[in-house]
């Protein structure tokens, strides 16, 4: 079985990333195969990049970063649900990739990004190389949904045919990834 953490990218009052992560794990749930951490970076409140030390040396002092570690470390795959703030991605996915760097190394992340017209792409560019740095292995299926607040009605998030379809080909994707990338973990 394949342990899927799904990460909640944004953090804000109101945000629509709640319910499209809510789709994603309800997803990943019916396609089998997972394990599933949930992580809503709202409830995980990871305070600002606070210990002494380089990541790389995981010599973590806060309870915070050693839990955080831990639930990172046991994953062997990541869907990044991400909204595109300013061509870039939010500050609070940002802060919760760099408090670690070995944990993430050689699993496969798939995104989900939303936002306007560009449905996220620009965030997700931005990503790109954070994501290469600390050793994430992007897998090709993407799901890009413009305009989000289309699809979301009293809370949840109804996604057409396609966001479903490429959904179900990255979840495929990362189950394939994950064991070709075990040997090197």
């Amino acid at each position: 079985m394949t342990k899927l953490s799904i990460i909640v990218g944004s953090v804000r009052p109101g945000r629509i990333g709640l319910p499209i992560a809510q789709w994603v794990r309800e997803a990943a749930e019916s396609h089998g195969g997972f394990d599933i951490d949930f992580v809503d970076l709202k409830e995980l409140a990871l305070p600002f990049m606070d210990e002494a030390q380089h990541p790389a040396k995981r010599a973590y002092e806060h309870a915070h970063t050693i839990a955080w570690s831990a639930r990172v470390d046991a994953a062997d795959a990541f869907i990044f649900v991400s909204p595109e703030y300013n061509h870039s991605y939010s500050p609070a996915l940002k802060n919760a990739i760099d408090f670690l760097f070995q944990e993430w190394r050689h699993k496969p992340v798939g995104y989900v990004n939303y936002g306007g017209a560009s449905a996220g792409t620009r965030g997700v560019a931005a990503l790109d190389a954070v994501a290469v740095t600390v050793g994430l292995v992007k897998v090709a299926a993407a799901v890009e949904i413009n305009s989000p607040a289309n699809y979301v009605e009293d809370g949840v998030f109804s996604p057409d045919e396609k966001h479903r379809s490429v959904l179900s080909g990255m979840l495929s994707e990362l189950v394939a990834t994950s064991a070709a990338l075990r040997v090197l973990r």
